[in-house]
């Protein structure tokens, strides 16, 4: 009796010191509040995603420039082979989303994809200074590369973009993952984490759009390649140098198949009608989930035809433990649910996406027929994205420190505005962007048309022209993405939240392969009877205002149709807490208990 009432002595006065919310140290032990997560780690988790950006940016930013100069390829083919790439980097997570959730954990799966990057990285590096396996070039633009040479460079792009596929949908995750979503203190902290996340990222983009872009044009691609793949290598140092501080989450078993055994279950109880007391649905009796690292949610009475999963017949208990592949339980159900409620949300992500691949893509080619020359320094036209980036810079504190302290005070949210209000802001905003891209277009089409400027690449009309519509794109992208970014990290069930980031990223991955199919299309129909078309090889020929016009109607049309599912979206109730399962006990007692316990 004097033993339990110490260990219960013992449990009252820690039971502050360890985390709530599943997570464990690096010797996976319960995490302890006083040594790992919060601030303390993100620097490590930040400094990580800043190196690694550098290193992408550094690499895509002038890329479609390398396409079409080094590998030889016309204006369309460089642009779609770029928008192929960029949405495979996207898809790619969901690879790395499902390992870590179902296998690996965050931690590790960050660790052994990006060995993958850097191997990629080094392998373009080769392939654009090594003689025989670089391009053979006359002049700067006028290359010429043997099917061996581009076969190297893709094979090298497409592990760059297999790596980044375990980086993108876990860091965000990881670094949320180090505030205690129990504790009130930490997770108001959470949001200000994903905005100081995404400048982050931001500074790494800089530098690539400002000093790398320039060495690229001006140096050398081998110079312009081998320093992101440098940016990578610390990038992986600076994330192992923070493993004693981390809190991690446990993987919680394949999210598919939980999926799958919901869908099979339900459609084997399809022609049975749905009790009329939904608490008699199945649900373990005590406070913690059956998954483990997740918490209980709450019953929705959408999509019920799913419920019939957690139907309770008899012959579900004939055995000892209920077949899940017959009977789940209601927070299992839920996580579907949850699933299928994000989707429309999602879908609407894919236009915004399109709209900002253009910033590497089609802005550039336009950049690259304005006048690139300040006295005797030329300026690189995919330097441009600088001014995004310096937007997101300028962007992210202004909303952090004053947007959301004033809108608290009229919406009484404590995020200022709801996720969904923010993502929204960020949609109309891209609109914007689009009709200065196109309104830019109009202008310089008329200068060329006045001046018999047709054959001239280089013209008397400044690239700074464009700043407006990297700017606007620099703002769309505070409100839009970084919104995006929380909001399919809190609305995902635990267990699935690398899943849900994976998924939210794959909205770029469709916009990029979008982009691709329009320029396809519009290509197909403007060329026909031997009209140069919209995106000619010589722009000064083209219509490439037309694009950006269709993009905004298109932009417009989604924002009406955003509006309509946001008024629909329920947002998720979880309840109880988080079950964890470590690795020297198999009792079943709380959570809390279970922590306090473990340090006997």
């Amino acid at each position: 009796m004097t033993e339990t009432a110490g260990v219960y002595s013992k449990f009252e006065t820690d039971e502050d010191v360890y985390t709530k919310d599943g997570t464990v140290d690096y010797k996976n032990n319960p995490a302890n509040k006083n040594t790992t997560g919060t601030w303390k780690a993100c620097p490590y988790i930040l400094g990580n995603e800043c190196c690694e950006r550098l290193a992408y940016y550094g690499m895509s930013t002038n890329l479609v420039l390398y396409f079409k100069y080094n590998l030889n390829q016309h204006s369309t083919t460089a642009s779609k082979n770029l928008s192929n790439w960029s949405g495979t980097c996207y898809i790619t997570p969901l690879i790395g989303a499902f390992v870590a959730d179902a296998y690996l954990g965050r931690y590790w799966t960050i660790a052994i994809f990006s060995v993958i990057y850097v191997i990629g990285m080094t392998l373009l590096t080769i392939s654009a200074s090594v003689s025989g396996l670089k391009p053979t070039c006359v002049s700067k633009e006028d290359c010429y590369a043997t099917t061996t040479q581009s076969a190297i460079t893709f094979l090298a792009l497409y592990l760059v973009a297999l790596g980044t596929g375990g980086i993108k949908p876990c860091v965000s995750s990881y670094g949320a993952d180090q505030f205690d979503d129990v504790d009130e203190r930490e997770k108001k902290h959470k949001s200000s984490f994903f905005n100081w996340f995404y400048f982050t990222i931001n500074i790494g983009a800089l530098i690539a759009a400002s000093v790398l872009v320039w060495i690229q044009d001006n140096v050398g691609w081998g110079w312009g390649f081998g320093i992101p793949a440098v940016a990578m290598a610390i990038a992986v140092g600076s994330f192992f140098s923070g493993t004693r501080l981390y809190r991690n989450q446990k993987p919680s078993g394949s999210p598919l198949t939980r999926i799958c055994q919901v869908i099979v279950a339900s459609w084997k109880k399809r022609q049975l009608p749905l009790p009329t007391d939904r608490s008699t649905l199945y649900e373990i009796a005590d406070n913690d989930s059956a998954i483990v690292g997740s918490r209980k949610l709450d019953h929705t009475k959408k999509f019920s035809f799913l419920d019939k999963a957690a139907m309770q017949l008899e012959s579900d208990h004939l055995k000892e433990s209920a077949d899940p592949w017959r009977l789940c339980t209601v927070t299992q159900v839920e996580e579907f649910k949850a699933i299928i409620n994000l989707l429309p949300i999602w879908a609407t992500g894919i236009v915004f996406s399109t709209v900002y691949g253009q910033m590497g893509n089609l802005f550039v080619l336009q950049g690259s027929f304005m006048d690139i020359n300040i006295n005797k320094f030329k300026i690189p036209p995919a330097s441009l994205s600088i001014f995004d980036t310096l937007s997101v810079i300028f962007w992210v504190p202004v909303y952090d420190r004053i947007i959301v302290p004033v809108a608290r005070k009229y919406t009484g949210n404590k995020s200022g505005l709801t996720q969904l209000q923010r993502m929204g802001t960020g949609l109309v905003i891209s609109i914007f962007a689009m009709l200065a891209a196109g309104t830019l277009e109009v202008v310089r089409l008329g200068i060329v048309k006045r001046n018999n400027y047709y054959d001239y690449e280089h013209m008397p009309m400044t690239i700074f022209w464009q700043i407006p519509q990297y700017f606007l794109i620099g703002c769309a992208e505070v409100f839009t993405f970084i919104g995006q970014l929380e909001f399919f990290y809190q609305q995902a069930p635990d267990s699935m939240r690398s899943l849900c980031s994976a998924l939210s990223l794959t909205t770029v991955a469709l916009g990029s392969y979008l982009s691709s199919l329009l320029v396809t299309i519009v290509t197909n129909i403007s060329t026909k009877g031997g009209k140069p078309g919209w995106i000619p090889d010589n722009l000064n020929r083209g219509q490439l205002q037309n694009f950006f016009w269709l993009l905004a109607i298109m932009s417009v049309i989604n924002f009406g149709v955003f509006l309509l599912i946001s008024h629909w979206y329920t947002y998720k109730k979880p309840v109880g807490t988080i079950s964890i399962k470590l690795k020297d006990t198999d009792t079943n007692i709380s959570s809390e208990r279970r922590l306090a316990l473990s340090d006997q």
